[in-house]
């Protein structure tokens, strides 16, 4: 009997542990090796509405979400080139979606981890691009884009919500070559259920190839 037990415990060891994530979709999406298959729009809009920018260390009764950095992030996107196509305006609004499942971690925190966090992040974004029927590695120009966007957008965030005085911000993120006050109301923090509705919203708008320019109008 001891030595039954004794294997039991042992196969239990043995056993890998588990590595996916049961969606509210019903969906089962494998952290190691993600499926396109496994990846809805919902789940997506779901989780990042409910990740909290800055640890949630920032100002107002809501948190400043992932979904609404997004929102952010393609906005400032499409200011800097108003030339850009949906597949980029999409690659701009999906390049945080990994956090979904994943979650965020601050940058300080991703550099101390290493690459561990990084290749899986990595791996479930190039899952949720096919998905969508993007490249799963955007072209260089868009990839450069999307971080001088969220350089900015960083940058407007912790001016504005996150406590950082503008100095201290423009060492960190640089200096931004356009004025916040282009994104009030998306670096207004609302409601979970807000700025989830707002995110599935403008990724409809999008794929379905309707696009908005920086004023606020939408155009076909």
């Amino acid at each position: 009997m001891a030595g039954n037990r004794a294997m039991t415990r042992e196969s239990r060891t043995d056993k890998p542990p588990r590595a996916w994530q049961r969606m509210l979709s019903g969906r089962r999406l494998d952290l190691l090796n993600p499926s396109p298959l496994d990846i809805e729009i919902m789940d997506i809009a779901h989780g990042l509405a409910r990740v909290a920018r800055w640890n949630g260390q920032t100002v107002g009764p809501h948190i400043f979400s992932v979904a609404q950095h997004s929102l952010l992030v393609e906005k400032i996107a499409a200011t800097l080139d108003p030339a850009i196509d949906r597949p980029a305006r999409l690659f701009m609004l999906l390049h945080d979606a990994p956090e979904y499942v994943i979650g965020d971690m601050i940058s300080p925190f991703k550099a101390t981890i290493g690459e561990a966090y990084k290749a899986v992040e990595n791996r479930i974004l190039a899952a949720i691009l096919l998905r969508y029927a993007l490249p799963s590695t955007p072209q260089p120009s868009i990839a450069r884009l999307a971080k001088r966007a969220d350089r900015m957008a960083a940058f407007f965030e912790a001016v504005a919500l996150a406590g950082f005085t503008r100095t201290e911000a423009e060492r960190i993120f640089g200096r931004p070559s356009i004025p916040a006050h282009l994104f009030d109301r998306e670096l207004a923090p609302s409601s979970i259920e807000a700025s989830q509705a707002r995110f599935l919203q403008r990724f409809q708008i999008i794929d379905q190839g309707v696009c908005q320019d920086p004023t606020g109008q939408e155009e076909a």
